[in-house]
């Protein structure tokens, strides 16, 4: 590579970097405890549970469910109803002042056995839900999400410039080689690219799927312009359907069921939610293994007549979003995985903060630069040989070059 490409690749590598760095130190630190949200939950109390009971207790009506739910909130309009994942026993339901997007919501626990409400914390408040909304969109909402997005593609191009970059810098170097007897900015110079090779894959798969869930929103979005509108042609110009007019949320739960046969309740988006028509019980479905399960089956059940209108598969975008959201925060292969996760999450955390770092403590270039004093001449038969002396301050002169250069 010739020495004006290394300028070039150094000077990507650097903006795109400190441009990121900060933000991307945010991301791992709040990740950090999200990748355990369910243990983290069972010590801070915030995890319900169904209380025990004999197996194979038949469960309630569905419509039974949501009157029990909106007794609790009769101001509210629910937007969505969930089994929960770790128990089939355990209904959860959101109610929101409006059916339109919104943080204000709150969740009711249903025991499906029994129909009971149970206590329920508030979801929208406490040290995980802070550490979720930084992670997620800085309380910024859509605008925050771009904006990480935008964070998340800088890491790439950062990612790629510093693999670029690595190559000539570990030509006279060992792979792994941690110069500890030179100045403490050239360790972590050199514990920085190694860190940074290590994690390369996970960093790059962790960032790349971290920016495609920040544009969430507008592939839902896109996915209801570019295909449910055709659907939803012959409701044109109809008005949400009243609750009082909604056939029986359980009968049209069994219909679509009925139209995607094998397949499971993932959750139930209500008429005129951000993820229904305002005229259809938008159904959910997922699979059984470990990767269908990731994988959502839409069935629009009419709101009047509970029966189904389309099954429409969802798009190549919507599959890798999906696909994405499990994967970005470790969710595919239990504890393993996730404490996998997490030290590979606190190794990127020191890269992060070893650039950081590096760059600001360049110091003066004069001072940064003076070679430290020669060592004394080694006597024959002690010490490294003459050879590799030789190799050794080779490596240190190289070394000192490209510190030079990534400054």
């Amino acid at each position: 590579m010739t020495t004006h490409a290394i300028k070039t690749w150094t000077w990507v590598h650097k903006w795109s970097s400190l441009v990121c760095t900060v933000f991307m130190l945010l991301l791992c630190l709040t990740g950090l405890p999200l990748i355990f949200h369910h243990e983290i939950g069972h010590l801070l109390g915030t995890e319900v549970e169904a209380p025990k009971m004999a197996p194979g207790i038949p469960h309630q009506s569905l419509d039974r469910i949501l009157d029990v739910a909106r007794a609790k909130h009769p101001e509210r309009v629910v937007q969505f109803a969930s089994l929960s994942e770790d128990d089939e026993n355990l209904w959860f339901v959101t109610l929101t002042p409006t059916p339109a997007p919104t943080d204000d919501f709150r969740s009711v626990a249903v025991d499906a056995r029994t129909a009971q409400a149970l206590p329920t914390p508030r979801f929208d408040e406490g040290f995980m839900w802070v550490m979720f909304k930084l992670h997620v969109d800085l309380f910024a909402g859509l605008p925050g999400k771009l904006f990480l997005g935008l964070m998340g593609l800088l890491l790439l191009v950062a990612i790629v410039s510093g693999v670029v970059l690595y190559s000539p810098f570990m030509r006279k170097l060992d792979f792994a080689t941690v110069r500890r007897d030179r100045r403490p900015r050239l360790k972590w110079l050199d514990l920085h690219n190694l860190l940074g090779i290590v994690t390369l894959v996970w960093f790059f798969v962790v960032g790349a799927t971290g920016m495609i869930n920040t544009w969430a929103d507008l592939l839902i979005k896109y996915w209801q312009y570019d295909q449910l509108s055709t659907l939803l042609a012959p409701y044109k110009d109809q008005p949400t359907v009243p609750v009082a007019e909604r056939a029986s949320l359980q009968q049209s739960l069994q219909v679509a069921h009925q139209q995607a046969p094998g397949n499971r309740l993932s959750f139930i988006a209500f008429p005129g939610t951000a993820f229904s028509s305002p005229h259809h019980h938008t159904f959910f479905l997922k699979g059984n293994t470990p990767l269908t399960s990731r994988l959502l089956q839409p069935v629009l059940v009419d709101a009047r007549t509970a029966e189904v209108t389309a099954a429409p598969k969802l798009p190549w975008y919507l599959t890798a979003l999906l696909v994405s959201q499990p994967l970005h925060f470790g969710d595919y292969g239990g504890m393993p995985m996730q404490i996998l996760w997490a030290v590979l999450d606190i190794a990127t955390i020191v890269v992060l903060g070893s650039g950081l770092y590096l760059w600001l403590k360049k110091g003066n270039p004069v001072n940064e630069h003076r070679r430290p004093p020669a060592p004394a001449a080694p006597v024959p038969g002690v010490g490294l040989s003459p050879p590799l002396a030789a190799r050794r301050e080779a490596q240190m002169r190289e070394g000192d070059a490209l510190e030079g250069r990534s400054a």
